[in-house]
């Protein structure tokens, strides 16, 4: 039971060191570059980790219960996945497709002219006001209290804010998934114990990852308003960083690797 408990301890401590892996900090770095608020990068790096945590847990299971094996092209396409994502992340951080999504889809305010109703953040309370785009019209009316779905942790986020971490993280987890459940077949031989490490080991991905999350929006939060042009020049390096880092990645898995030649060779990694 002891040798049990110090793997799943060695575990949860190797799921934090493998969110800090380059391609996963590249890719969070780009979603929470627009990003002021600590809490919300926080509940954006739990929802990477949830993500990446899904897919690990059915590759890996089925790889440790049922012994399938993935084929050396499906492997190479999964990590190329990887390599196409941060490209596509750096243009739309550079293009600032990002932001008019985000606006989109998680709008601050609603489009609308007269009165109407105006959402509010105040601390850990979010509340709404009464609120009118006239000059001589009182700016906040009084306060309505605010639906219990508004209060919940998520629906800050929006849906837009909540589905992009999480999809990344799906991604992310298929590209890693067959080099865990390869590791905890190679160390565990009793495979319900292996199902259990993989668990763990994707809930020291979540706390490793919400963790990163946070020291990365540091410099975005100080920055906020008040050194607009260091914040958009942090975004522009994310966006070139994580660009450029997917194109070394898709040319590494494509052609050093073999993915779009005769003789591919995987080693997941």
């Amino acid at each position: 039971m002891i040798s049990g408990l110090t793997i799943l301890a060695i575990g949860f401590f190797l799921g934090m060191r493998h969110a800090t892996d380059p391609d996963h900090v590249i890719a969070v770095s780009t979603i929470i570059s627009r990003e002021p608020s600590l809490g919300r990068a926080g509940w954006i790096g739990a929802l990477w980790g949830f993500g990446h945590t899904l897919t690990i847990l059915l590759v890996g299971a089925a790889i440790i219960l049922f012994n399938v094996a993935i084929p050396v092209r499906v492997g190479l396409t999964m990590e190329f996945a990887v390599g196409l994502m941060l490209i596509l992340l750096g243009i739309l951080n550079l293009t600032g497709v990002t932001r008019w999504l985000s606006e989109k889809f998680s709008p601050a305010h609603p489009r609308v002219i007269g009165k109407h109703v105006h959402i509010h953040g105040h601390g850990s309370h979010v509340h709404y006001h009464w609120h009118e785009h006239q000059p001589a019209a009182e700016h906040h009316g009084p306060a309505l209290a605010a639906p219990g779905w508004l209060r919940a942790p998520f629906a800050k986020l929006g849906i837009f804010h909540s589905l992009r971490p999480l999809l990344i993280g799906i991604v992310h987890g298929l590209a890693g998934s067959a080099a865990v459940a390869l590791l905890v077949l190679t160390t565990i031989h009793d495979p319900r114990w292996g199902v259990f490490y993989l668990l763990i080991f994707g809930v020291g991905t979540i706390a490793g990852m919400m963790l990163i999350t946070v020291a990365l929006a540091l410099p975005f939060s100080y920055a906020g308003t008040r050194f607009a042009w260091v914040n958009r020049g942090l975004v522009t390096a994310s966006g070139l960083l994580s660009l450029c880092f997917g194109l070394f990645v898709s040319y590494q898995i494509g052609f050093v690797d073999g993915l779009f030649t005769t003789h591919p060779n995987w080693t997941p990694r």
